[in-house]
């Protein structure tokens, strides 16, 4: 089982950071984080690396929803969504896959909210 799926989308890496933002947002999910992994690699280690931003999505209901089956659950929130410059112009976005990532919980609660995040997530990246 891989533990995300992704999609290659054609558009400039600032424009895909947009696009995905505000598919997550027809889907009820808001970015609570937004790591730009080039920026970070570059000031703590002087290192060069291609544009790479990580984004913290959200669900409130859904993360209301698995906090309620297991409070600890919040160790593997938010859900996340990376976007990746494999050439210009062209960057292949990835979204965790709920299900792999919760799989060894056992909590029946928390596999359905799994499935119902990994439904909506895989909805977002085929529809980029």
């Amino acid at each position: 089982m891989s533990y995300y799926f992704s999609k290659t989308v054609t558009m400039p890496f600032a424009a895909a950071i947009n696009h995905v933002t505000n598919k997550l947002a027809s889907k009820g999910f808001g970015v609570l984080t937004s790591i730009d992994v080039q920026q970070v690699m570059k000031a703590k280690l002087g290192t060069e690396f291609k544009p790479y931003v990580i984004l913290g999505a959200c669900n409130p209901h859904f993360a209301w929803r698995a906090l309620q089956a297991d409070d600890k659950v919040g160790t593997m929130l938010p859900c996340n969504v990376i976007l990746t410059e494999v050439e210009p112009g062209k960057v292949e976005v990835a979204a965790v896959d709920p299900v792999a990532s919760m799989g060894a919980i056992d909590n029946r609660e928390l596999v359905q909210v799994a499935n119902d995040v990994r439904r909506l997530l895989d909805e977002v990246v085929r529809e980029l």
